[in-house]
């Protein structure tokens, strides 16, 4: 099997290579320019994947700052709606399998339940809009893919409320941390691991292909998240963190910050668990997992 990874470089791509890498051979096109994987670079694009002609094309790759987005409108959208627009046409010529990463930012977050994939997308913010007209675009391209929509992403490696949150924790004895703002945090390497069992079942059954939350189980807010990481350092490494910081649950709007978030950012996974016979780990599994992680690199770095 022919792999084609877009992205291989960001938190999610890291995991994908690990994961992808037992069912055949992978190729990850670097970002910069002329390098075949430059997302602003549609016709680079389009002919990376025709040189290559992949069984599966795999879309890590995202314009991700939420805030910067409403200043760069044209950008977030060539990167998140018209480059996953073009993979898929291409995709689609070829035959292969897509497999495209969306986000909870779709929804407007004003609901009191999960949302399931049959909700209405109402995006507040430009980054939302870019993604949606994304799913969108490559649903339309006629290729055979599937997307994921997740939310709360999170890694050992690059800069996210995890690792945010671990740097902090050793460094001020007073945090304020939102608390009106739930979902399920989620890691990379869950959305690798089921994104390698997805095409294994799938690569021969198109039938399963379209679109799936993808998401820890369990919810909490950015508040209850932070005082697990807290926790965790306390129990596994002292010194670690401050031992009588305090967390300070907050409103979003005491940041002022001038972009709409959704307040609630929770998926309801049944679709996915019930296709490809999954049962989702609850979404402290896998924080205590990458503190713990992220405490072995720590010790390596200080030998």
């Amino acid at each position: 099997m022919r792999i084609l990874l877009f992205g291989g470089e960001g938190q999610v791509g890291w995991e994908l290579r690990r994961s992808l890498s037992v069912l055949g051979q992978i190729v990850v096109p670097a970002r910069k320019p002329g390098a075949g994987g430059d997302l602003s670079d549609l016709e680079g694009l389009r002919q990376t994947i025709r040189l290559h002609c992949p069984d599966v094309v795999v879309n890590a790759a995202a314009y991700t700052d939420v805030a910067a987005a409403e200043h760069e409108r044209a950008r977030a959208f060539a990167i998140n709606a018209l480059a996953p627009e073009a993979m898929a046409q291409e995709a689609a010529r070829c035959g292969a399998l897509m497999i495209h990463y969306s986000t909870d930012y779709v929804y407007d977050g004003q609901s009191d339940d999960a949302y399931s994939e049959t909700d209405a997308a109402q995006p507040l913010n430009v980054y939302g809009e870019s993604k949606f007209d994304g799913d969108r675009r490559v649903m339309a391209s006629g290729c055979d893919c599937i997307i994921f929509r997740t939310s709360w992403v999170y890694s050992v490696r690059g800069k996210n409320f995890l690792t945010t949150m671990l740097k902090l924790l050793r460094e001020r004895d007073r945090l304020t941390v939102v608390d009106d703002q739930r979902g399920a945090p989620t890691s990379a390497e869950l959305l690798a691991d089921v994104t390698a069992h997805a095409v294994t079942r799938a690569y021969p059954d198109r039938a399963l292909c379209g679109l799936y939350h993808l998401a820890a189980s369990g919810a909490t807010s950015w508040y209850g998240c932070s005082c697990l990481i807290a926790d965790r350092l306390r129990e596994r490494s002292a010194g670690q963190v401050i031992d009588d910081v305090a967390i300070i649950p907050v409103a979003a709007e005491h940041y002022g910050s001038e972009v709409l978030r959704p307040k609630n950012s929770c998926l309801n996974t049944s679709r996915l668990e019930k296709a490809f016979d999954l049962e989702l780990p609850d979404w402290t599994t896998g924080v205590i997992r990458v503190v713990d992680e992220w405490l072995y690199f720590e010790k390596r770095r200080q030998l």
